[in-house]
């Protein structure tokens, strides 16, 4: 184990944020580097449980005590190998997973856990600084061909097992760019795009092709596909956002996360004309929806110049302490502050959205809202309660319903769930042969850790279907996958 005093005589601390005045100004990360003696320190205080139950709430079954004590030791090369052996891209989850892994830790149950993102995501900066991260290109080719559809992160996955296997894989993105989610939803100030190109660039020195501003479904036919490829596997996303329809939907100043994050990041990157299409800049801002992607608005629009922002939650506020039906080791829902919460901004709970109104020339100039009660499972509106919350720009970040069912979906003829997702069996197998999917596309939406770890698994099959071999690594357990064809 590392110390084995550690997590008695060391409390936890995790690294400092940039102070909040400074970094409202820009969009680089909010965090500030850790020196390594603490980031030590910090993994010292892995206890080495007899259970590690941290394992059970990763996805991916990180190897977290190992790693842990490697780093304690100082031996960074073995310790990045043992993280590497189960997740494609920690440098990706150490800076976005909310680290379930952390609120299973034992030591969490009556004290603060161990900051293992942290210390996840040190490894991997510790390993591109020092060059032990190279490509692993394979040591034979297999002449198979497959397709992935889809690049976020398990699309990237899937890819990057694929490409290691052998096959030769073609990731394809509508989008100008690869990255999907990672690189359009996710801020600047969350993660930097060059963290991702960095990978990228990695992928495409082991092999994997990539072909960026293609939609399948429209520039490239299902046939032309069907006609080219051994197996295609579709990880698309959950990017049907789920929409709100009251009145004023269609005014102008109100728009879905989706729209406007990706100007955010443009923007960022100098990307942008000079006036920018969805700018907060000077407006008074309504975010509705209380999860992260509500909270990736709200910084943006606080580093675009924002008169005010509001972020609206129809939910009561959580409490700040585990709920007594979501015990030790689940994750809890219970009041949490990021880093844009930081910055600015006012959170307001138990409200409903009834109408979006207009000035004279239908730009939107407030919403219509009403307090709400929650009583078995329903949302009762509280007479008497109803109020305008004055805004030029409204944000619809109420997360999404699954894949969206035009174009290549409708046109491959795979069968969905009554929840709009795609549907397949435990091997990631839709009802095609040859076609796969994984991820959000037919999970739903959920984390990037779960993402990963679908891509992985759903590759580890592509793999035994093309080969009747198992050299890829499975990392969900077949018992833990849902079974929905």
């Amino acid at each position: 184990m590392a110390d084995p005093k550690g997590f008695l005589t060391t409390d936890r601390k995790t690294p400092e944020r940039r102070p909040v005045d400074i970094r409202i100004r820009d969009w680089k990360e909010v965090y500030q580097d850790q020196e390594f003696h603490e980031l030590q320190r910090q993994a010292g205080r892995c206890m080495d449980c007899g259970i590690p139950f941290c394992h059970q709430g990763c996805p991916l079954g990180n190897l977290i005590p190992e790693w842990n004590d490697l780093i304690w030791r100082g031996e960074k090369e073995e310790a990045i190998a043992r993280l590497h052996a189960t997740n494609n891209f920690p440098e990706f989850t150490g800076r976005l997973c909310p680290a379930p892994c952390e609120t299973a830790c034992v030591i969490g149950i009556n004290a603060d856990a161990v900051t293992i993102k942290q210390v996840e995501l040190r490894t991997i900066e510790e390993a591109f600084d020092r060059g032990h991260v190279t490509p692993q290109q394979p040591d034979r080719i297999t002449g198979k061909v497959i397709a992935v559809i889809g690049s976020g992160p398990a699309g990237l996955a899937a890819a990057q097992q694929l490409t290691r296997a052998g096959h030769t894989v073609v990731v394809y993105e509508r989008a100008e760019k690869i990255g999907g989610l990672l690189r359009y939803g996710i801020p600047e100030f969350k993660m930097e795009k060059r963290i991702l190109d960095r990978r990228l660039a990695q992928m495409e020195r082991e092999g994997t092709r990539f072909r960026p501003g293609v939609e399948v479904g429209r520039d490239l036919t299902v046939a032309q596909l069907k006609s080219r490829y051994d197996a295609i596997v579709i990880a698309t996303g959950a990017t049907q956002w789920r929409e709100l329809e009251i009145p004023g939907r269609e005014y102008e100043g109100v728009y879905q996360a989706m729209e406007y994050l990706p100007w955010g990041n443009k923007q960022a990157l100098s990307e942008l004309p000079a006036e920018p299409q969805i700018d907060a800049d000077g407006k008074r801002v309504v975010i509705l929806g209380g999860g992260d992607t509500g909270a990736d608005c709200l910084g943006t629009a606080l580093r675009q110049g924002a008169k005010s922002v509001t972020q609206i939650e129809i939910m009561p506020r959580p409490t700040e302490e585990r709920p007594d039906g979501q015990p030790w080791p689940t994750y809890p829902m219970v009041y949490r502050v990021s880093s844009a919460h930081e910055e600015g901004g006012e959170r307001v709970y138990a409200i409903a959205t009834q109408e979006f109104l207009a000035d004279d020339e239908g730009r939107l100039r407030a919403l219509k809202v009403v307090e709400t009660r929650l009583e078995d499972g329903k949302f009762i509106p509280i007479p008497g309660s109803e109020h305008e919350i004055e805004c030029e720009m409204a944000l619809l970040a109420m997360g999404f319903t699954g894949p969206e069912r035009t174009g290549l979906i409708e046109e491959l003829g795979v069968t969905l769930t009554d929840r709009g997702l795609i549907a397949r069996d435990d091997e990631y197998q839709t009802n095609l042969e040859n076609v796969f999917v994984c991820g959000d596309a037919g999970r739903g939406q959920s984390l990037i850790v779960w993402a990963i770890a679908e891509g992985r698994s759903a590759a580890a099959s592509v793999d035994r279907y093309l080969t009747g071999r198992n050299q890829l690594p499975t990392t969900i357990a077949a018992s833990e996958r849902p079974l929905a064809l």
